[in-house]
């Protein structure tokens, strides 16, 4: 008879969730059963399609109190924050107003769109933030010009947890024309107020952060009055999406991202109040090792632990303790690179403080964690 085989605990939902099961039972279907193309008119499966698509901007949209047409539906949210930062260039060079605005912190899906903006003559001004991890209003009052376009800031950091202060940037921003842009990948559906603050124009959506599949997001661009944000698409052809985002819908994904969307509203007191449990365990079990956590933790989201422990290295900590849990050392999408973080070195971290940092992140389905074994393991390192 063969030992049974553990797997370590997935704690890396940062990186990616796992699907909600009424969120696999609704793509399923809609790969299998109901398959025709949203597109197709002259007929009941293409009809269905439609219907099923226009149910999905629904519930997409009333996580943030928008409306129906405001969604676009895109590949995810490195897509949409493309969309929402280069589709307004040529808006910007009419009017003669070319200063762009974002953070240090940003995701690099947000960074190398203003980066490429520099490039074509923009004006950049990247905010600084604290050593707690967000920007200050005041300091976003005193970059904005007459001719600022776009302000871009994230909603929550995604290798820190770090709730940005949207509502009083928002309130800074009241009465200046520019559009105020949030990479909302890692807040959509957790930190539900903040979006529905209708001074923000522009929401990027991911769908496999909220426990729906890879591959579908949504930007979601309110009107102003009756005036929409002035974007051109960045590819052509077939003119779905209001002509901003062409090719053929892909009805499952969305079918899911919409369930996902009005699962994450209706189940947020009881996901919030797991995570804040798991939280607090970990907190708990980890007192011992004297942790340093990056980050104000009076504004981290309660699903997310950034932290380092005197004299360890964060590569040999993953090591050590991957066959009792999966944790990473920064944002999937730049950690195979091993450079420190530009997240927690725009906080003032040294490399070799940025460098012994880990990101343990879970979610509602996480099952329980034996913390106590896991702070064992990391004490007998040193």
């Amino acid at each position: 008879m063969q030992d049974p085989v553990f797997s370590p605990i997935y704690l890396d939902c940062n990186a990616t969730t796992p699907i909600e099961p009424a969120v696999r039972e609704a793509l399923l279907h809609y790969l299998t059963e109901e398959f025709g193309n949203e597109g197709s008119r002259t007929h009941e499966f293409g009809a269905r399609a439609k219907q099923a698509v226009q149910r999905a901007r629904d519930q997409v949209a009333a996580v943030v109190e928008a409306k129906r047409d405001e969604v676009i539906f895109t590949s995810g949210a490195t897509e949409s924050n493309n969309l929402a930062i280069l589709g307004l260039r040529e808006a910007a060079r009419s009017a003669e107003r070319m200063h762009v605005i974002t953070s240090t912190l940003e995701h690099k899906a947000v960074l190398e769109p203003f980066e490429a903006l520099e490039r074509e003559g923009f004006s950049v001004t990247r905010l600084p933030v604290t050593a707690g991890g967000y920007v200050e209003s005041k300091v976003l009052a005193e970059a904005l010009r007459p001719e600022t376009v776009l302000v871009s800031v994230m909603q929550a950091n995604n290798e820190t947890g770090v709730l940005q202060p949207l509502s009083e940037i928002a309130a800074v921003m009241d009465g200046h024309p520019a559009y105020l842009h949030t990479d909302a990948a890692q807040g959509f559906g957790k930190d539900l107020d903040t979006l529905r603050n209708p001074r923000i124009d522009m929401i990027s959506v991911s769908g496999h952060k909220i426990f729906g599949p890879k591959g579908i997001g949504a930007l979601i661009v309110r009107r102003r009055g009756y005036d929409r944000v002035p974007l051109k698409p960045l590819v052509f052809g077939g003119g779905q999406e209001r002509g901003l985002r062409p090719g053929t819908l892909p009805v499952a994904l969305i079918v899911a991202l919409g369930v996902a969307s009005e699962i994450a509203v209706h189940d947020h007191r009881n996901r919030h109040d797991r995570c804040s449990e798991i939280r607090a365990g970990a907190m708990k079990a980890f007192e011992q090792l004297n942790p340093k956590y990056s980050g104000d933790q009076s504004r981290v989201m309660p699903h997310v632990l950034n932290v380092a422990f005197e004299g360890l290295d964060s590569e040999a900590l993953i090591v050590a303790i991957k066959d009792l849990v999966a944790i990473s050392n920064g944002s999937a999408c730049t950690s195979t690179s091993y450079t420190p973080s530009h997240v927690l070195k725009a906080m003032g971290m040294s490399d070799e403080e940025a460098n012994a940092c880990v990101r343990v992140s879970w979610c509602h389905q996480t099952p329980d964690v034996d913390w106590t074994t896991i702070a064992a393991r990391i004490a007998a390192m040193r």
